[in-house]
Parts: C-alpha cells; structure tokens; sequence
C-alpha cells in the first residue's frame, strides 16, 4: 500500500471512529438534565418564536443579557430545519466535534517539524477523535462543543500568525499578509465570546508570548500594532451584541454579567467568597453551590475543611438554618458569610490564595470526568467502592489514569519543542486558563476541555521521528 493510501485510510478510519464513538454517547448516554440546559433552550425558543432575546420571569417574556447569545443561535439554527429536539442538537455537535479533530490535526502539523508532520497530524487527529472526554459532551445541550471548536480554531490562526510573524523580515510587518491572520484571530476569539464569555483568555496567552518574544523597545510598534488587530478583531463581533444590550436593556454589556445575575437580582459575594476558602471538589459545588439558589444545604454536607473551629461551624450552621427556612439568601445572611470569609482568609492566607486555588486546579484537571455517565466516580477508599460496584470502579479508574496519561503526553511533547513560540502560547492558554479557573466560584471539570485540543497537539509531538525536533528548524529565518 502506497503512503498515500496508507494516510487516507488512517484519515476515514479516525473520522469514522470520531463520528461513531460521539454517535455512542448521543444514544446510549444523552443527558437532558444539565444545570444551563434549560437557560439556553428557552432563549433559543424565545428567539427563534417570539423574535425576543428573554426568559420568562413572573409570567412575562422579558429582555435578558445573562448568557451570551452564541449558542442560542446554534440551537435556533438547528431548530429551524429540524425542530426543538434535543437529539437533533447532540447530533450536530457530533458534526462539530469531527471538525475539531481536523483542526487539532492541523495545530499540531504546524509545531512538527517538515519530515514529520503528516506522522504528527495523524497521531493529533486519533488522539483527539478518541478522547471520551470530549465526544461526551457532545450528548449534552451545553456550550462546550462548539466552545471547543471555536476554540481550537482561534489556536490555530493564532499559531499560524505567530509563524508568519517570526518568518517575515520586520520590513514586511505592514503587509496585509502579516495584519490579516491577527485579525482573523482577534474575530475568530470575538465569535468564541459570543459563545462563552471568557474565550478572550486565549488573546491573553497570545500577548503573553508576543511580549515576551517582542520586549525590547525596537520591537515595540510591532507589539502595539499587533495588539490593537487583535483588539479590533475581538470587538467587532461583540459590537451588535453590545449595541443590542445598550438599546434592549440599557447596560453596556459586551460579554455577560459576571454572576449570570437577572437586572436586579442580588448576588451573593459574601457567600461565593466563603466558599473560596474551602471549596475545590465538584462533589461540594454539586451539593453546596448549586443548591444555593432555591434548595436546602445541609451542614453534614460541607467537608471539616470548611470550619476552623466547632464555633466557626457553629456559625455557619446558624446561618444555614437561616437561609433553610425558606432558602432565600438575604443579604443579612449573605454578610454573616462574608464574615466568617474574611476572618478565615486572615487567618490563613495561604489557604484562600493558594492551597485552594491549586486543589481545584488538581480537581478540574484529574477527574474521572464521569458527571455526564451513570458512574460514581468515587475511587477512594479503594474497599468500599470496590465492593459496592468493581465494574463501575474499573472505568472510572480507567478513566482516571487516562486524564494522566493525556496530561504526561502533552509534557513531553511540550518539552520536545518548547523553543517554538506557537508552542509556548499553547502552554500559556492551559496555565492562564486553568489560573482563571481557580476563581470562578463553581470549578466544574469540564471548564478545561477547552484546554484539550492544545493538550492533543502538544501530545501528538511525541510522534515525530526519533532525534527530531522543530525547535532545530525553528531559529531559521526568525526575526526578533
């Protein structure tokens, strides 16, 4: 068999393995039940029916500004030729997901060096349409999906144009070859905020690596220069949504609230603050933050962590009965929170500003991931889940040392070209992105499967041919 025929064999075999393995978890694992599920149904809904942008509140279809309107109108789309079905919206996202792997595919040929990037490009697109992780969320109406696929595209034009820029001689800086793909990528992001709002992370690696490779003052228009296209590019998609949000509900707004709070709903800071001092599992966000909002939250579910002392757990105990009595947050409660915060932070603050923030780093990254699967996830103590189920303890085990694996491949592929810049603003995204993650006050694990495609074309570097590498390619023709 010809190299050719060899290299579209892998290609259909990986795209039907991609396609397939997402088909699976559509028709065997579909979850309807997911927390913003709803959110996004009913604005779409609204929308594509009504022509408003809303929800109902008190009975009446209101203007609202709490998500971004990029997935609604992927579900209005889909719902125009196939009806408000949610299997038709996980189907779609298994198209998507496929055309992520190709772009994962294409990230990791541009960090490979010449002799090796079809080698590379094939592990990256394997990798990628194999990942259970990923193909999961396929089968949920949720963000994450065409999150990645924006994503993952943003990367892409970025590394390219982070190419070009160290190709061409800084005479030809003001080309439109060199202004076009910063640009693009600043819209490119500026689409990917429409979706999730805090894609806009990803120009923050790219300038991250473009000051470090451009410090010194010779270079200094070229940053500035690239900076306002990125800027620019960003804007521009987010103009109509702003406009949108100063006419309709009078707030300059080119993202979404913070809090994903309704114009005048109050937010809760002192309680989101106390629980930055203690809360790093998805077990404690599932049963402490989410039930914050209507549902009772019981003292025997917080951990010991929370409460330096019996009177401190005293204390919060108080207030839960407070809030349980008709589960509304006042702001007199709220403040007891808020105080109990600030005492336990200057206490330890070590605990709130680092220990915390690294635990939910640990717990976003290495997670079974099973909370779309009828699984427990539950790994320690080893005896006791064992016994009570050894087949769900096995996947979620497997699962668990799969997350490894993926993260200790990317490490190794990340050193083997760690000279090239395009790498380096891969590893910037993961940090800062995982960094930004650490503060948000619900730390889910799926928040860093954005991350993956970057973790797939850094791991697919591990499959270029022995004693090469692109950084021994890379300083030629640079221009610093």
């Amino acid at each position: 068999m010809t190299a050719s025929l060899k290299m579209r064999a892998h290609v259909t075999g990986a795209v039907l393995a991609a396609f397939a393995l997402r088909l699976y978890f559509v028709w065997r694992f579909p979850f309807y039940e997911a927390g913003d599920t709803p959110i996004y149904q009913q604005l779409a809904h609204n929308w594509l029916r009504h022509g408003i942008y809303g929800l109902k509140i008190a009975g009446r279809l209101t203007p609202v500004d709490i998500r971004v309107p990029g997935y609604p109108a992927f579900l209005a789309a889909i719902y125009i030729f196939f009806g408000e079905t949610a299997r038709a919206v996980m189907v779609a996202q298994a198209f998507v997901g496929v055309l992520t792997c190709f772009l994962v595919a294409a990230m990791a040929a541009v960090l490979a060096p010449k002799e090796s990037r079809r080698r590379v490009a094939l592990a990256a697109l394997w990798l990628t349409a194999l990942c259970p992780f990923t193909a999961n969320y396929t089968a949920v109406v949720l963000t994450e999906t065409l999150t990645i696929f924006l994503s993952t595209l943003a990367l892409l034009v970025l590394m390219e144009a982070l190419r070009l820029s160290q190709a061409k001689d800084v005479v030809a800086q003001t080309e439109a070859s060199f202004r076009m793909p910063w640009l693009l990528g600043g819209m490119v992001v500026g689409f990917g905020t429409l979706v999730r709002p805090e894609t806009p992370l990803i120009l923050a690696a790219a300038g991250a690596v473009l000051v470090a490779l451009w410090w010194r003052p010779r270079n200094w228009p070229r940053l500035l220069h690239t900076g306002t296209l990125l800027a620019v590019g960003l804007i521009l998609p987010l103009l109509p949504w702003a406009a949108r949000n100063w006419r309709v509900v009078h707030t300059v707004q080119f993202l979404a609230p913070r809090y994903t709070e309704l114009p005048g709903e109050f937010t809760p800071h002192g309680f989101y603050a106390w629980s930055g001092t203690w809360l790093w599992r998805f077990r404690d966000v599932y049963q402490v933050m989410w039930n914050q909002d209507g549902e009772e939250i019981h003292i025997e579910d917080i951990p010991a962590s929370a409460f330096d002392s019996p009177a401190e757990r005293a204390r919060v105990a108080a207030l839960l009965a407070a809030y349980n009595e008709d589960t509304d947050m006042t702001p007199e409660i709220d403040r007891g929170f808020g105080e109990i915060a600030r005492e336990r932070t200057a206490r330890h603050p070590l605990r709130t500003y680092s220990i915390v923030p690294l635990l939910r780093c640990f717990s976003m990254w290495f997670t079974p991931r099973v909370e779309m699967l009828p699984l427990s996830g539950k790994l320690w103590p080893v005896g006791y889940w064992w016994e009570d189920s050894p087949s769900q303890y096995c996947y979620s085990l497997g699962l668990f040392l799969l997350g490894i694996a993926y993260a200790l491949m990317a490490l190794g592929g990340a050193w083997r070209v760690r000279k090239d810049p395009a790498a380096l603003f891969l590893v910037a995204y993961i940090v800062i992105r995982t960094a930004f993650l650490t503060t948000v006050e619900t730390p889910e694990p799926r928040y860093v499967l954005e991350c993956f495609p970057a973790v797939f074309a850094l791991a697919a570097q591990l499959w270029t041919h022995k004693g090469m590498t692109h950084a021994e390619s890379y300083g030629e023709g640079s221009a610093t």
